[in-house]
């Protein structure tokens, strides 16, 4: 990783080339670090630009260690779909509650001063991802059931401790609001795994061929829901 020296300080830092930005710009955040974007440079004008905003990073950098793992600040990551998005928080006393405007590349969050505080972000990131699933799994389960033949009774959204999803003696399907953090290709394996379970409610060996059926690379997505953190 390259490295530039200032006054005592070594910064190191990445560079992430993207061509069609205008101007060369610079995030700071707990999980990527020190990261310059824009278009292709040398190593010297890389440095170069660092340096100028050596004194900002360093102050940067301060806050963001003292970030914890899964605090809500300006420069922290919230997974969603798949990815991990930047949170930006922006404290105006003119509103009376936390808007949560998603940008298909950050979180932009507009809240007073009064709510600026860890539990009332995380209940608005929390009612956020639980509209935004019921909004996109919904649809997706009604599709699937249709392309599969496998027909289920109600679809919930719950909060669930230690496990991805239920299909209940009745065949209501109950789904971790937590799902809305995966990619598409882990959300549709595990409703699909749900849908099968309401024709074999066991995970016998009919079970894991009739899921075949319809996911014949359904191992492989198994074996990454399992390496995924609830």
């Amino acid at each position: 990783m390259p490295k530039v020296q200032y006054g005592h300080k070594t910064i190191e830092y990445s560079f992430k080339e993207k061509e069609k930005l205008k101007s060369h710009y610079i995030t700071v955040d707990k999980g990527d670090g020190v990261v310059l974007k824009g278009k292709y440079v040398s190593n010297e004008q890389a440095q170069k630009l660092i340096l100028k905003r050596a004194k900002w990073i360093l102050d940067k950098l301060d806050l963001v260690s003292s970030i914890g793992d899964d605090d809500i600040v300006t420069g922290s990551r919230i997974q969603y779909l798949g990815r991990k998005y930047y949170v930006e928080l922006f404290e105006n006393n003119s509103y009376e509650e936390i808007l949560i405007d998603f940008t298909e590349s950050k979180f932009r969050v507009s809240l007073p001063k009064s709510l600026n505080n860890q539990t009332d972000l995380k209940r608005a990131f929390e009612t956020f991802l639980r509209s935004k699933a019921e909004e996109k799994l919904k649809p997706r389960i009604k599709k699937l059931a249709k392309s599969t033949g496998l027909d289920y009774n109600n679809f919930k959204i719950r909060k669930l401790e230690k496990r991805w999803g239920s299909c209940t003696p009745s065949n209501d399907i109950i789904i971790n609001i937590d799902a809305i953090k995966l990619p598409y290709s882990l959300i549709d394996y595990l409703l699909i795994h749900e849908l099968v379970h309401t024709k074999i409610k066991s995970h016998s060996k009919e079970f894991w061929a009739e899921l075949s059926k319809h996911i014949p690379n359904w191992k492989e997505l198994d074996d990454k829901m399992y390496g995924m953190k609830l």
